[in-house]
Parts: structure tokens; C-alpha cells; sequence
């Protein structure tokens, strides 16, 4: 009767066991062990940039987002073009990400080979003597296989962080490629806006070189006095003064570009500011288009889901762990030496529950738990700065287009004002040196002021692809 009770208290006690790891199985979902991720429902993804309205040239409501045309479309300029191809071939940053994704695909390969059981070849063999004896020889050649059953997630959730690392990489290199096009376009479109700034002085310096010798003229003919001559002489050498700043200019700017191409420092071939031309529709997106497209939100919600699967294996790490260990081999020697050797084979199972691991585990999920609070907080602020840079670069191109177009006018209305100036100057003794210069200089200033707006218009249209998360092939 004793013996009796004693097994049906060794059965209830084993069946109570089994009954607790199939409770743990159960609860498996309350754990978040196998749970996926979803993005956090209280992300601002709505308003997240101003003026919902049309702009110039900038249809925001529109569902077609400029972000994700092609750079080739956007920028037709086939010198550009060039530029931007050797630069994405090149550039050392853009290698560095493509050698991190390499390093994220081996990882990732890595954890989905987990779920295949490890092989070993562990070979030994031994040759021993008792008291001078003959010796004996002994060999143990098997292949030991190994495999864990993935009943609470570790492997799993290791593999969706790895395939999270791997798009995080993906999305940093299109980031890298985002940044290296605005600035191979925006150093471009600097050289074209410092060409025309050259080319405009020089003509007016040659302008004001035909200008001293008139007055030179004049002078002789007593129409004016020395002073008046003196002053154009001084005006034609301030002008001229400027043009060496420029040509330092022009040159560091290529030097700049040539960084960019990982090149050494070389002239860059380029055509006019006025050859250039914008997309004929440009849009702005809606907000979901944004979220979507920008590879620094990607990046950031990438990180997010990453150290999402870093709390459920934080979790997993808790429940316990079952291996199986197969072996297989020739060998002499199982308790007695037998020549020649026989095949032998065993099958192992283990389930390793932790019990006391000094804290370590649940001090592991609190970490897991607010690295994944932070990487939340870095996805939200990246969304809230990616809303003000689109914010910023909207207004930017619409006050840009604005400006440009009245500063065109105000050339226009100093050409004629200079013009009949000059005119009155020759044929009337009511407009003085004075007025001729003020009309000259002013006229130059505008030109000068037009060129940049120009090229402003330009910066602005770049910084609203990239900051739309433009870049793409």
C-alpha cells in the first residue's frame, strides 16, 4: 500500500509539471513571446506639416507625391546626371551602408539557419598501458547533432530582429543616398548660380570700361570734370575687385563636388542656370505618403520593431528551453574494447528551466522594455521633424517662386530706367553723373539679386525632393 501511494504521488507530481508548462503555453500571447509588431496607434500622423493649401507650383492635396518620382525625372540636366551617377558609385559613405547591409543579411541568414540542428564531427582516440602492459588503443569517431525546438519563441524573435536590422540598414543607405543627391544638385546648381554671377560682372565691367572712356571723352569736350572721370575709374575697379572672389569661389566649390565623387580635385563640366528646368507638377503628399517615404522614418520605425522583438525574446527568455541531442559514430569502446568497432547511437532530450538567475533576466526585459519606450520616442520625433522640414521646404519654394518672379519684374523696370537715364545723360543737362551711376549700380544689384533668387528657386526644389524623402532610382 506504501509503494502504491508513493508512484501515484511521483505521477501526479509529473503530470502537475506537464500541466504547468502547457499553462505557460497557453499564456504564451499575454507574454508577447509570439506577438507581432503593429505600429503605435498614438502617433501623430496627421497635420504634420502646414499649409494644406495650393501653393505655387506646390499642389498639397494632391496624392502623387513629388518625393517619389526618380531623381533622372527630376533632375533632366545630363551633366547633373553624370555627377550624380559617380557620386552614388563612389561616394565612400554610400559603401559603408552597403557594406552594413551585407553585414545584416549575414545576420539575418544566420537566424533563420537557427531553426536547423547544428552537426559535429567530434573525433578522439586514446592509447593507454597499465603497468608497462601492452597498450591499448581506443577510438570514438561521431557525429553529434543538435537541435533546440523553438516551443517559446527565442529563435523566432531573434530571426524578426535580425530581418528588422536588415531594413533598418536598407533604410539608412537610402537616407545616405538621399543626402549625397540634394548635395552633388545643390553644389551643382552653386557653381551654375556663380557662373552667372561671373558672367554678368564681367559684361558689366567690360561695360564700364566703354563707360571711362566716354567719360574720358566727355572730359576732353569739357561736358564733365575730372572728378566724374575719376569716380567711373573707381567704380569700374570695385566691380572688377569682385571677380577674383568668385573665380575662388567657382574653384572651391568644384573642389567640394569632387569630394562628394571621391575624385581629386578637377573642373566640373556643366551647362547654364537658365537651362535648368523643374517638374512641371510638383506635390507635396499627404501625410501617410510622407511616412512612407521618408528613409529616416523608416529607419527610425525599423528601430522601433527591432527592439520590439528584443522584449518578446527578453520575455522567451524566462520559459524553458528544450534540446535534442542525437549521436552516431563508430567507436571500440562502450565499457569494454571491442575490435573491430560497432556503430553506436544515442538520443538525448533536455529541458533547461531557469529558476535563480541572480536577476539577470528580469534586470535583461526591464532594459529590452525601455530601450523599446525610447526607440518609440525616436520614431515619434523623427515624424515630427520630418513634418517641419516639409513644413520649412514648402514655404521655402512657394516665398522662392514669389520672389523670383517679383525681382524679374524690378530688372525689367531698372533696364528701362537705365536706358532712358543714359539718354538723358547725353542729350540733357538736368541729369547728372550721379543719377547715370545710381542707375547703373542699381541695375547690377538686381541682376545679381535675380541670378540668386534663381538659384534659390532651385535649392528650395531640392530640399523639398529630399526632405519628401526623394532619392530613388
Amino acid at each position: 500500500m506504501t509503494k502504491l501511494n508513493i508512484k501515484q504521488l511521483y505521477n501526479r507530481r509529473v503530470w502537475g509539471n506537464i500541466s504547468l508548462v502547457v499553462l505557460a503555453a497557453f499564456s504564451l500571447s499575454s507574454c508577447h513571446i509570439y506577438s507581432s509588431y503593429e505600429r503605435p496607434e498614438n502617433l501623430p500622423t496627421t497635420g504634420l506639416y502646414r499649409d494644406t493649401t495650393n501653393q505655387v507650383g506646390v499642389l498639397v492635396s494632391d496624392t502623387v507625391n513629388f518625393g517619389n518620382m526618380p531623381w533622372r525625372q527630376v533632375f533632366t540636366d545630363s551633366n547633373l546626371q553624370s555627377l550624380i551617377e559617380k557620386a552614388l558609385a563612389n561616394n565612400t559613405d554610400l559603401k559603408n551602408a552597403e557594406e552594413n547591409i551585407e553585414q545584416a543579411q549575414a545576420s539575418l541568414k544566420a537566424a533563420k539557419l537557427a531553426y536547423l540542428p547544428s552537426l559535429q564531427l567530434n573525433a578522439q582516440g586514446t592509447l593507454s598501458s597499465f603497468d608497462g602492459g601492452k597498450a591499448v588503443k581506443t577510438y570514438n569517431v561521431p557525429v553529434v547533432a543538435s537541435w533546440q525546438a523553438d516551443i517559446f519563441g527565442s529563435i523566432r524573435n531573434a530571426k524578426e530582429q535580425a530581418k528588422a536590422v536588415l531594413l533598418q540598414s536598407n533604410a539608412y543607405k537610402q537616407t545616405v543616398q538621399t543626402q549625397i543627391i540634394a548635395n552633388v544638385a545643390n553644389l551643382y546648381y552653386t557653381l551654375l548660380m556663380l557662373d552667372e554671377q561671373l558672367r554678368t560682372t564681367r559684361e558689366t565691367s567690360e561695360l564700364w570700361t566703354k563707360n571711362v572712356e566716354a567719360m574720358k571723352a566727355m572730359q576732353k569736350a569739357a561736358m564733365t570734370n575730372m572728378a566724374a572721370v575719376e569716380q567711373s575709374e573707381a567704380n569700374r575697379l570695385q566691380i572688377n575687385a569682385t571677380i577674383p572672389q568668385m573665380e575662388q569661389s567657382i574653384r572651391e566649390t568644384e573642389n567640394s563636388l569632387c569630394v562628394i565623387l571621391h575624385e581629386a580635385p578637377h573642373t566640373i563640366t556643366r551647362s547654364t542656370l537658365a537651362a535648368q528646368t523643374l517638374p512641371a507638377s510638383m506635390s507635396a503628399g499627404v501625410p501617410v505618403a510622407l511616412l512612407s517615404n521618408r528613409p529616416d522614418v523608416k529607419a527610425a520605425e525599423y528601430a522601433l520593431r527591432s527592439a520590439f522583438y528584443n522584449t518578446n525574446a527578453a520575455y522567451s527568455s524566462f520559459y524553458p528551453k528544450l534540446n535534442i541531442t542525437g549521436q552516431a559514430g563508430w567507436t571500440n569502446s562502450n565499457g569494454m574494447i571491442v575490435n573491430p568497432g560497432k556503430i553506436l547511437t544515442t538520443l538525448v532530450g533536455s529541458l533547461t528551466q531557469p529558476l535563480f538567475e541572480q536577476g539577470k533576466l528580469t534586470a535583461q526585459l526591464k532594459i529590452a522594455q525601455s530601450n523599446q519606450r525610447v526607440a518609440e520616442n525616436n520614431f515619434t520625433q523623427a515624424l515630427l521633424n520630418a513634418g517641419q522640414e516639409v513644413s520649412n521646404a514648402l514655404y521655402a519654394y512657394k516665398s522662392a517662386n514669389e520672389q523670383a518672379a517679383i525681382c524679374a519684374q524690378q530688372v525689367k523696370a531698372l533696364e528701362a530706367a537705365r536706358d532712358k537715364t543714359n539718354e538723358l545723360f547725353k542729350y540733357s543737362q538736368t541729369t547728372t553723373y550721379l543719377e547715370k551711376l545710381t542707375a547703373e549700380m542699381s541695375l547690377l544689384n538686381a541682376k545679381l539679386t535675380l541670378i540668386n533668387d534663381n538659384y534659390t528657386r532651385l535649392q528650395s526644389a531640392v530640399n523639398l525632393y529630399a526632405a519628401l524623402g526623394g532619392g530613388r532610382n
